[in-house]
């Protein structure tokens, strides 16, 4: 018989962690204070084939948009345990082969609700006054100074497509400043202070002077907002995006500001958006009076980027440390208690009857005392978390091993 920490206990200094698309500093920070010290850092998103040279040797590797995380870089991926997407979304990792190979996907979908909902409320205040207008003009040496079509959002109705948390930090920020705020989701939402719902999204296309989206990519949002949507508008209202690029018709909105239905947009997502900083980046919408475009920087500010970075490497750490999977989209979600005077292993199998009965025999076998077992399953895979005594022999993890359905085990601590 052996002892299980001496044996077993995966030095820091050998768990690689690899950092791109110049993940901010908060996050470096979090990993060395934790005593991981394996850290490779790009500033720049790599290519499928860039991935697969590298990726063999990574435990860890952090994200943000631009970087695909493709099935076929998780299959060459052998020592990789976790995902961190250091962004909102997950849309660039093949979450169904995440979950077959057993890694954990974490992301931080609330860090940058705030900076999102500030730039909702600037660019409203903006289109009303027709401020895009008034600062060529002035760049260009004209001195237009007059109130024509120059409106104070106080008083004006706000419409939210989509009311999850940015969209009702929105609502928050928006009824302060004096808006009268109506949102529509296709979910049960309860308002934030005086907000009103309404039934359908061509009622609140007609009522409101400003129209925000704040809905995920999906086949039921793809192209919501387009011919048919513009004309149910108030005219001369002004139409924001910051949520998804496929989901507003660009040729369609293009339209609906030169024949003067619309006043003005301020459009921050785009169908097609460049790979990388400083790319070429064309659109319909350019050189349109009244129109603000944005490099999808809604969420780019420090103060969300330091918290993206804080949160999805404490889930990262977290989850090499304990094996907490709370946040992960992939791996079940078990919130973990830290065990005194034990010595925890993770099991992740496919979702099958009798593999539960099958770890416990191995361990039984073994004579082994089970402290602690957690379990938590999804549609594909299950996560079993086990609490052990002190002693073990070299049987043990070749036992587990061989557990029928088994994905990955490995021993914490």
């Amino acid at each position: 018989m052996q002892d299980l920490k001496e044996n077993l206990s995966y030095p820091k200094e050998n768990i690689k962690v690899l950092l791109l698309e110049g993940i901010h500093p908060a996050a470096i920070e979090n990993f060395t204070d934790h005593n991981f010290t394996n850290i490779e850092t790009h500033n720049e998103a790599w290519s499928e084939e860039q991935l697969l040279q590298s990726i063999e040797d990574a435990h860890v590797i952090g994200i943000r948009s631009k970087t695909q995380i493709t099935r076929r870089v998780l299959e060459k991926a052998n020592k990789l345990k976790a995902i961190g997407c250091f962004c909102i979304g997950t849309n660039q990792v093949d979450l169904d082969a995440a979950t077959k190979t057993g890694i954990a996907v974490f992301n931080s979908p609330y860090s940058n609700t705030r900076s999102v909902a500030e730039l909702v409320i600037a660019e409203s205040i903006m289109l009303l006054r027709r401020i895009p207008l008034r600062d060529k003009e002035a760049h260009n040496g004209i001195w237009l100074k007059d109130a024509d079509e120059s409106f104070e959002i106080r008083g004006k109705k706000i419409g939210i497509i989509g009311y999850g948390h940015i969209g009702s930090q929105v609502s928050v920020l928006a009824e302060n400043m004096g808006l009268d705020v109506y949102y529509y989701d296709i979910e049960p939402k309860l308002p934030m202070g005086n907000a009103t719902r309404v039934g359908t999204l061509n009622e609140l296309l007609e009522i409101s002077d400003i129209i925000t989206l704040h809905v995920p990519a999906t086949s039921e949002t793809s192209m919501m907002i387009a011919e048919k949507q513009f004309a149910k508008m108030k005219k001369k209202s002004v139409l924001l995006n910051l949520s998804r690029g496929s989901v507003v018709d660009l040729d369609a909105l293009k339209n609906a500001i030169e024949s003067g239905q619309l006043s003005g947009a301020a459009i921050d997502v785009y169908p097609e958006e460049p790979e990388s900083k400083g790319d070429s980046f064309k659109t319909v919408l350019q050189q349109l009076p009244n129109v603000i475009l944005t490099p999808h920087i809604g969420g780019s500010t420090q103060e969300a980027q330091y918290n993206i970075g804080q949160d999805v490497s404490t889930k990262l750490i977290q989850f090499i440390d304990r094996g907490t999977t709370v946040g992960s989209h992939s791996v079940p979600p078990l919130n973990l208690p830290k065990q005194n005077d034990a010595y925890r292993i993770l099991h992740i199998h496919a979702n099958k009857p009798g593999v539960l009965s099958e770890i416990n025999k191995v361990l039984s076998d073994m004579n082994i005392n089970i402290l602690g077992q957690y379990l938590k399953t999804n549609e594909q895979i299950g996560y079993v978390v086990l609490d052990i005594d002190k002693q073990y022999d070299d049987r043990l993890f070749d036992g587990l091993n061989s557990v029928n359905h088994t994905i990955k085990t490995r021993m914490l601590y």
